[in-house]
């Protein structure tokens, strides 16, 4: 998974600068969506991390198959880049669980984003509602376990 992952990672780190050029900078989570390839990469990172519990690891494959996979709630191949609200928010979601859990300084060690790591997920988690619609995160969350 590891080479197919950071794969994935540079192609959409490619590709959401690209779209952000051309029509980013007037979509309402454009400065959100910039984070999408920065927790994607936090996701394998930590998933690889040997002091991370197992049942951590599971929430955070799954966070990583759900980035990957070309269906689910808010299709990618439908809406370009801005079909990333879901899988960002999925992400923040088990990134949080991961930090409040009790290994937000090894996430911190893995963090290549610019800004810092808590702020990130707390911004993001902040406008998850408004981004997804409550019934449709209620059912986001459920992909990893969590509740509404």
């Amino acid at each position: 998974m590891s080479d197919k992952g950071d794969d994935f990672y540079l192609r959409l780190r490619e590709r959401m600068a690209r779209w952000l050029e051309e029509k980013g900078p007037t979509h309402e989570y454009a400065d959100y969506l910039l984070f999408a390839p920065d927790l994607f990469h936090l996701l394998l990172k930590l998933s690889r991390d040997e002091r991370i519990p197992a049942k951590e690891k599971a929430k955070l494959v799954a966070a990583i198959a759900y980035f990957i996979s070309p269906i689910d709630l808010v299709p990618e191949a439908l809406l370009g880049p801005a079909g990333y609200v879901d899988d960002l928010a999925l992400a923040a979601y088990v990134l949080n669980g991961l930090v409040n859990a009790g290994h937000g300084d090894i996430a911190r060690e893995h963090w290549g984003g610019r800004d810092d790591l808590l702020d990130v997920l707390q911004r993001v988690l902040a406008v998850a509602d408004r981004m997804l619609g409550k019934g449709m995160w209620r059912r986001l969350k459920g992909v990893v376990g969590g509740r509404g």
